[in-house]
């Protein structure tokens, strides 16, 4: 599997955990505001790396 999607399999297995435990909208609202959050607290100069490697990637 590619590191992508052992993260995005992490990130499933992570909501399948804190469903039963929080609930299903803290567990929503926890699986998409943590990376928007680490997103937001980059550098604009990494944002624009990081969006050059996404569209590398989206383009093979």
């Amino acid at each position: 599997m590619s590191r992508t999607a052992v993260i995005a399999a992490g990130g499933v297995v992570a909501g399948l955990i804190l469903i039963p435990i929080i609930g299903f909208l803290p567990a929503l609202l926890v699986l998409i505001g943590v990376p928007v959050i680490a997103y937001l607290m980059l550098d604009p100069s990494q944002r624009r790396r990081l969006r050059r490697v996404a569209r590398k990637e989206i383009g093979r």
